[in-house]
């Protein structure tokens, strides 16, 4: 019986197949990625790197030696906010190497088989004090490899073209990160909370396995890997405008680090804080405090309609920001949520459940209005010629400043708790100044003005 001719390939929301699986793959990356972040600092200041633990981590005190070379003596909690700047910012920094290993031997199909088995053995090793620095190490390498070659292969299912499918492809994409953004310390905090650490790092564990078995069931759905790039391949040079253009975007791109200070120290001393400072009992139970690092990524989805019916209205009447506007509105989202923290540090010692919450929540709405913006702005405005390593450039101001946020931390213990957030108010602030002041120049060299 001939095959019906008006029978047609299945799709996904009208994409293709490929675009389901890297989008699942992806969430469950996400899911065990963000479940075991929201539990690494309070895990290591409470109990890893006390006396009776840390002794049993192999190599340890050796890479203490070196991080004090460093950074000076740190104390148990500086050590641990530390160890997670640290670990952040490698995250965001190994996938250019990740992307240029893919590149250039293995292909990015390989690439993110490796790494997300890489990531499963880091996530179970945390099960155990002696692996522990094995397993940061394994689930930097694991990120390095998937991140970034994941993303890439969504933007090799369209044709260089087809500009309008790439861009609803990568919001589904971005809807998978989210989701696994807020399940992930839902379930992993819950279950730290309820049977102790290594049950909240062995769930993250298994959820990148089934991550990993999502990819190679979609395996003959995804993009054949390209010929690898070669040293022959022509190079490109660029104009004294586009250099102009590219000095602008480093400009824009290093004022943002400003703003992801202020940001992204939720994710470590805020949780220390919302630990110690918080009253964490809402109608009789008590919220795990991993909780928190919820809320920004579920503001983050709920703002998108609600920030383009905004920007709608203000096009309308003439008044939207432009995108170094937005850029400085994050920044000053940022710093009115950490002034807010500062705010509930001055009135009492032990802060309402629902300060934290207001908190993330501005952070979520702030990190839409510069993080996406910036993007945007990069993939628009970069010479075509230098445009893919551009965007992979504005990962490392991540990676910068999550490692200034490590640092940040060792200075908990020496000030108040006002005090501490209102110097990450003031970081945030920087930014949104340093946007405005140089806004016309950078306009001009953007061509955007």
């Amino acid at each position: 019986m001939s095959k019906d001719s008006n029978e047609r390939p299945r799709t996904f929301f009208g994409q293709p197949m490929a675009l389901a699986y890297l989008s699942f793959t992806e969430a469950w990356e996400r899911f065990s990625y963000y479940g075991m972040t929201s539990i690494l600092v309070l895990y290591m200041s409470q109990a890893l790197l006390l006396p009776g633990h840390v002794e049993g981590i192999v190599g340890f005190t050796a890479f203490r030696a070196g991080l004090e070379a460093v950074f000076g003596p740190m104390s148990t909690l500086a050590l641990a906010s530390q160890i997670m700047g640290l670990y952040t910012g490698l995250v965001y920094f190994t996938p250019v190497l990740g992307g240029w290993i893919a590149d250039r031997w293995i292909g990015r199909r390989l690439a993110v088989m490796i790494g997300a088995v890489l990531m499963s053995a880091g996530h179970l090793a945390m099960a155990f004090d002696a692996s522990f620095l094995l397993a940061l190490t394994l689930l930097i390498t694991g990120c390095g490899l998937l991140k970034g070659n994941i993303s890439t292969q969504v933007g090799e299912l369209y044709a260089e073209t087809d500009g309008e499918g790439r861009t609803r492809a990568f919001a589904i994409f971005s809807i998978g990160i989210n989701v696994g953004a807020v399940v992930g310390p839902l379930l992993c905090g819950l279950l730290a909370q309820l049977y102790g650490w290594h049950a909240g790092f062995g769930l993250a564990g298994v959820l990148m396995l089934i991550g990993l078995a999502t990819y190679v069931a979609g395996f003959r759905h995804l993009p054949a890997d390209r010929r690898r790039a070669t040293s022959s391949a022509p190079r490109v040079s660029l104009d004294r405008r586009q250099w102009r253009v590219v000095a602008a975007l480093a400009v824009v791109s290093v004022i943002t680090i400003f703003q992801s200070i202020g940001y992204f120290q939720n994710t470590n001393l805020g949780l220390v804080w919302i630990d110690r400072s918080v009253d964490l009992n809402l109608l009789g139970f008590h919220v795990p405090v991993a909780w928190f690092n919820s809320i920004d990524p579920l503001a983050s989805i709920v703002g998108v309609p609600v920030l383009f019916a905004l920007w709608r209205w203000q096009a309308a009447r003439g008044g939207e920001p432009d995108d170094l506007g937005k850029v400085a509105g994050g920044a000053w989202l940022t710093a009115l949520a950490n002034l807010l923290l500062v705010v509930a540090c001055m009135a009492s010692n032990r802060t309402n459940v629902l300060v934290p919450i207001v908190y993330d929540t501005l952070l979520g709405i702030g990190f839409l209005y510069y993080w996406p913006t910036l993007l945007a702005l990069v993939s628009r405005a970069a010479p075509a010629s230098v445009k893919a390593t551009l965007m992979g450039a504005v990962f490392l101001t991540l990676f910068i400043g999550n490692s200034i946020i490590g640092w940040l931390g060792s200075f908990y213990e020496h000030m108040t708790p006002a005090g501490f957030w209102a110097m990450h108010a003031g970081i945030s602030a920087v930014g949104g100044v340093l946007t405005l002041g140089l806004r016309r120049p950078l306009l001009r060299a953007l061509t955007l003005d």
